[in-house]
């Protein structure tokens, strides 16, 4: 009973060894990026990693924000993230309902053709012939209607609905309520979960999206914030770019010291929005999974 009683305290220690290990492991990486863009350039050229900077220094930063062209950006960046997180939402919510209904004629067939968008699609150059045809070529459009429904998400958001009791839509059919009625009055405020779950996947995407912008958008005042962060990038590298938003006196510090900070600068949204939809995430990704 003793050696049990050893064996299984041993083997609870190693487990969490190595969960701070992995912790760990997850976690510099980001003090390392956080305490980079916030050290003088000297010094991160001298040491190179750092935890802990010793002369502070925001000039990673100041050469970011020196130009009125990124506020405007980021307010393009917002507006498709939440604009297109909505629609995302709302558009899969119109799909996934009515495929979780059992007695649909079709769903199996339906289904099928979800899964296998999953894993063919037309390609980068008849997807920008249809865009170009559509006449969204230029407008902040391109960047959220040609992927307003993931498949992924879809299958999701089904499952969850597919495992609501069958006896509220009834109760409601049998009080008169339309399927539209029984959707959004019933079946969403219910799936809270889920839809946490797949709006910080939609947000997530929309905020880190920077190719199609790069495709669709010729106009450089209607690209996001991540286009113009890349363009810094290159600049600050010496490379070829588009510069003649920032000015003739435009110096760049050095590369690794704007690396940083844009990697800070870019990824400290959804860092303060993910606290509010944790309590939601694993709740709405484990209740929408498909069971096997």
């Amino acid at each position: 009973m003793v050696e049990k009683q050893l064996s299984s305290r041993l083997l609870d220690g190693i487990n969490y060894l190595l969960l701070l290990l992995i912790a760990a492991a997850c976690i510099l990486p980001f003090i390392f990026i956080i305490a980079s863009s916030l050290t003088a350039p000297e010094e991160l050229l001298r040491k190179g990693f750092i935890l802990f900077p010793t002369k502070f220094s925001l000039v990673g930063y100041k050469y970011i924000l020196s130009t009125d062209i990124i506020l405007s950006s980021l307010g393009v960046s917002i507006f498709i993230t939440v604009v297109g997180t909505l629609a995302n939402l709302l558009f899969t919510a119109l799909m996934a309902y009515p495929l979780a209904q059992r007695d649909l004629m079709g769903v199996k067939l339906f289904m099928k053709l979800v899964v296998f968008s999953m894993l063919f699609s037309g390609g980068m150059i008849p997807t920008y012939l249809v865009v170009k045809e559509t006449g969204l070529l230029d407008n902040v459009g391109s960047l959220i209607i040609p992927g307003l429904i993931s498949a992924f998400n879809l299958i999701i958001m089904r499952s969850f609905f597919q495992n609501l009791p069958d006896g509220l839509e009834e109760a409601a059919r049998i009080d008169g309520c339309s399927d539209v009625g029984i959707l959004f009055r019933i079946v969403l405020p219910l799936s809270a979960p889920v839809l946490a779950s797949l709006a910080l996947f939609y947000a997530v995407g929309h905020w880190n999206a920077y190719f199609n912008a790069v495709l669709y958008i010729n106009d450089s005042k209607l690209w996001p914030i991540q286009v113009w962060l890349r363009q810094i990038v290159i600049l600050s590298q010496g490379g070829i770019g588009d510069s003649t938003n920032f000015g003739e006196d435009f110096v760049a510090p050095p590369a690794e010291t704007v690396k940083m900070a844009v990697i800070v600068l870019s990824t400290l949204p959804i860092l303060i929005v993910y606290p509010f939809l944790q309590k939601h995430f694993a709740k709405g990704a484990l209740l929408g999974s498909v069971k096997g």
